[in-house]
């Protein structure tokens, strides 16, 4: 099978994105926008090339990706020779597949067509036709065959009429690329090598271009400033919604939702407005997730209630739980089975065990608690000595009353009861009432503890 090179150029600057980062590492969803052609060409390309200009080594850093070849273009003088900058790398005997790393959002099914056009014919391009080419080269053709392309800047009163535009994705045999690379020229209004204008070198050398008309404009869309990368942001989302609601999940709002990551889903799911999925998010079956909440790195179960503008990260969230609303559940937290997070409570690096409830405003760090446990409100596991952290532990059927401070270490016996307003430091008996009442104490002498 004919080996398919991949050649991205990336080596623009970006001047109107007025930002420090070259263009091709502006974000659209959770990636690059070169991320994303790259996770396109990986799954074609038996090597893919990476021509990089401002802001290499940024842009190599940022990529680290060692299966690259990243090949410098040293002067920008046009996508043709940007071209030849990678093809002493590449096979006479292979397909390269050219692509542009500001163009995101190409289709695999798209560029696999490409190639195989290019297998029969050698030569294969892709265009669009848009309602607006303003911009953009136009396809010349006679008899439907094409013949050129012909640049905005370099076009007449008739070829800039013509809808039909270049989208500067082409797949060609690699032996062919290099001899009509080498046959440019920069006699044109920009003074470049245009990598265009192998088309019509290949014409005169009796080459049949084959066509590939993509119908979506949004596949072909360049990047060039912030309004530009909004709108393909929007665009992805929207496509993303889409496909998501077609494999079953409820979406109250598609174009009030965000998926910045990847998302699984079960049966019978419903998200409402505002919700934003970024990482790698899974969802059971019958879950709901409320307006204005964010869902990162999280695994949730099947019958889940999610309350308005909570914000979970890193956690485990059992069956039938309710989180919310306004809840905050860091990394590493494990929430049981049939568990209540309520409104204003923080749970980190903590396990909550099954039916146990945290109803409101409370912090639970560092901690394991147990089944069927009562945290009361404005309960607190003092976790953090000003150096060090330090565990709780809540045994099963524990109740811990109201505004009650818990210092870690510490360990609360299997259903024992704090009193409302204590400050417990000892360890506490099983099936016993402990509280604290004692007058305010100043202790004379007594250090700050230090890290270990």
């Amino acid at each position: 099978m004919t080996q398919v090179y991949g050649i991205i150029l990336a080596a623009g600057k970006g001047t109107r994105m007025n930002s420090t980062k070259p263009k091709v590492l502006q974000i659209l969803s959770d990636k690059t926008l070169l991320g994303h052609v790259l996770s396109q060409a990986h799954q074609l390309c038996s090597q893919v090339h990476v021509v990089y200009g401002f802001g290499g080594e940024q842009v190599k850093q940022t990529i680290n990706d060692n299966s690259i070849n990243w090949v410098e273009q040293t002067e920008q003088l046009g996508t043709g020779h940007a071209v030849a900058q990678a093809m002493p790398h590449i096979n006479d005997d292979s397909i390269s597949l050219v692509l542009y790393g500001d163009v995101p959002l190409i289709k695999q099914s798209t560029l696999n067509n490409l190639v195989t056009q290019a297998q029969k014919s050698g030569i294969s391009l892709l265009s669009v036709i848009l309602d607006n080419p303003t911009g953009y080269g136009r396809i010349i053709r006679d008899n439907n065959q094409i013949q050129a392309i012909v640049e905005q800047k370099d076009a007449d009163k008739e070829q800039l009429a013509i809808c039909e535009v270049n989208t500067g994705i082409m797949a060609v045999e690699s032996g062919l690329l290099k001899t009509y690379l080498s046959g440019l020229d920069s006699n044109n209004a920009q003074g470049e090598l245009y990598l265009t204008d192998i088309i019509e070198i290949a014409v005169n050398d009796g080459k049949t271009i084959a066509s590939v008309i993509t119908k979506n404009e949004f596949e072909v869309a360049g990047v060039n400033d912030k309004v530009q990368l909004a709108e393909l942001e929007r665009t992805f989302q929207k496509n993303q919604a889409t496909k998501f609601m077609q494999q079953g999940l409820g979406l109250k709002d598609p174009a009030r939702f965000d998926c910045r990551g990847t998302l699984n889903f079960g049966q019978d799911c419903e998200i409402d407005v505002n919700v934003v999925i970024e990482g790698d998010v899974s969802l059971g079956n019958n879950t709901t997730i409320a307006p204005n909440c964010v869902i990162r790195n999280t695994k949730v179960g099947d019958n889940v209630a999610i309350l308005p503008n909570s914000v979970i990260e890193g956690a485990i969230i059992g069956n039938d739980a309710s989180i919310g609303p306004f809840a905050r559940i860091r990394p590493q937290a494990n929430i049981g089975e049939n568990a209540k997070i309520g409104n204003f409570v923080e749970v980190k690096k903590s396990t909550i065990g099954k039916g146990s409830k945290v109803s409101h405003l409370s912090y639970i760090g560092d901690s394991t608690i147990g089944a069927k446990v009562n945290i009361g409100a404005g309960v607190i596991t003092c976790n953090y000595d000003g150096a060090n952290k330090h565990q709780t532990t809540i045994e099963d059927g524990a109740f811990i009353g109201s505004d009650t401070q818990l210092i870690a270490p510490v360990t609360i016996g299997k259903n024992a009861t704090i009193g409302a307003g204590s400050t417990i430091t000892k360890d506490v008996p099983e099936d016993q009432l402990s509280l604290s009442r004692s007058k305010q104490t100043t202790l004379k002498n007594w250090q700050r503890p230090t890290k270990k």
